[in-house]
């Protein structure tokens, strides 16, 4: 688990899109805190110091101490709202941690020997199914990443989730199957695909063809017709 980093905060005037828009105009990221049985908090977060951490792609798995006012709070961010036009954030929520926590957290897989692969090694390619896996732990036992072996996997193999090692404490949220995390593929079977992809595209293109050359035909036949009838 990496340190704790930490985030300074204001206490924000009331709930509302008023209060909202007030925060953002002094370039403020308007926010809430919940849970832990206590009432929701609203605060705002200064806009830049907010935004280097939450270009992280870790962001949303990590914990937080929030300063408010100068009380502090554990926390870990749940949502960010960004806007859709400029890509800016919006509005975050945090959720308070009490101690002993649980939370559910997405953390991502790193493939490891890649050059231990056999299939890997004769041309195959990585088929990731699942980029990140869903967990759910103690806030303190949140790990930064899985890792998943690659060794001795030909073409045609899979990676399933029983075969990655979880910390203690850590529950898949998937239970109920093993399910696949990673394929090995032949390169060949990509170029097939392709090959199909393309061919269907070309079959509509001359259906296409076909279809305008039939009607510019009707179209001179009947040119014709009433030329006959004059």
């Amino acid at each position: 688990m990496a340190e704790v980093s930490e985030i300074k905060a204001t206490v924000r005037d009331g709930f509302g899109k008023s209060a909202s828009r007030a925060a953002r105009r002094e370039g403020r990221i308007p926010g809430v805190i919940y849970g832990d049985n206590t009432d929701p908090e609203p605060v705002t977060l200064d806009s830049k110091e907010f935004w280097q951490h939450a270009r992280s792609p870790q962001f949303l798995n990590t914990i937080y101490m929030l300063d408010v006012d100068g009380k502090q709070q554990r926390v870990i961010p749940r949502d960010v709202q960004l806007d859709p036009v400029r890509d800016v954030p919006l509005h975050v929520d945090f959720l308070r941690l009490g101690k002993g926590a649980k939370v559910t957290v997405e953390v991502p897989v790193q493939f490891l020997n890649e050059e231990e692969s056999p299939g890997l090694k004769r041309g195959g390619v990585l088929n990731i199914v699942r980029h990140a896996i869903e967990l759910r732990c103690v806030a303190e036992s949140i790990p930064e990443q899985l890792e998943a072996d690659l060794t001795g996997l030909d073409i045609g193999d899979s990676m399933h989730v029983s075969s990655i090692k979880f910390p203690e404490g850590v529950e898949l949220t998937i239970s109920d199957r093993d399910f696949t995390v990673a394929t090995i593929v032949g390169r060949m079977a990509e170029i097939v695909e392709e090959d199909e992809m393309e061919g269907e595209e070309g079959e509509g293109l001359e259906g296409e063809a076909a279809e305008g050359e039939a009607e510019e035909g009707e179209a001179e036949g009947g040119e014709q017709t009433d030329g006959n009838e004059d």
